[in-house]
């Protein structure tokens, strides 16, 4: 089966059309905190040994800015800074109570939209994309483990 020539346009444009389901999500229910801050309540949640430091590395910026991030974030009550217990000069990044449960929330509300969608497609379809996705996955995993090389570059 050949692939058809703007497969990758309609990947993207409904990665497009997904982000717009998700985001509907944040921006219809009033949420406080801005989409970075959000992202940053997520990254610190998913990885408990945060720093700033390690922060600003997964978001790429200097750790001056994602200091100030997690200070507008502590002061609306959804972070707080701890002393790491291996190291206290380290200080780690945990979300709060209420930062854990606005993330199970939009988690919720995301995954209601995105069923609601669903809903509207067959069941074919539905399984169908199950298994593209499952295979784009695959695909995506597998290229990021393998070494880039550069073709330019010789072994003697």
């Amino acid at each position: 089966m050949e692939r058809p020539p703007n497969l990758a346009a309609a990947i993207d444009a409904a990665a497009g059309a997904l982000l717009g389901v998700l985001d509907s999500t944040a921006s219809r229910h009033h949420v406080s905190v801005s989409p970075t801050q959000l992202r940053v309540l997520s990254l610190i949640s998913s990885r408990p040994e945060t720093n700033v430091n390690g922060l600003a590395e997964l978001l790429d910026v200097v750790p001056s800015s994602a200091s100030r991030l997690c200070d507008r974030l502590e002061a609306t009550g959804l972070l707080r800074r701890a002393a790491d217990p291996r190291d206290r000069r380290e200080v780690l990044l945990l979300p709060t109570a209420a930062a854990e449960a606005l993330l199970r929330e939009l988690a919720e509300r995301r995954h209601r939209a995105v069923q609601a969608v669903l809903d509207r497609m067959s069941s074919r379809a539905q399984h169908e994309l199950l298994l593209a996705l499952l295979a784009f996955g695959q695909a995506a995993t597998l290229a990021a483990g393998e070494p880039q090389t550069d073709p330019s570059a010789r072994t003697a």
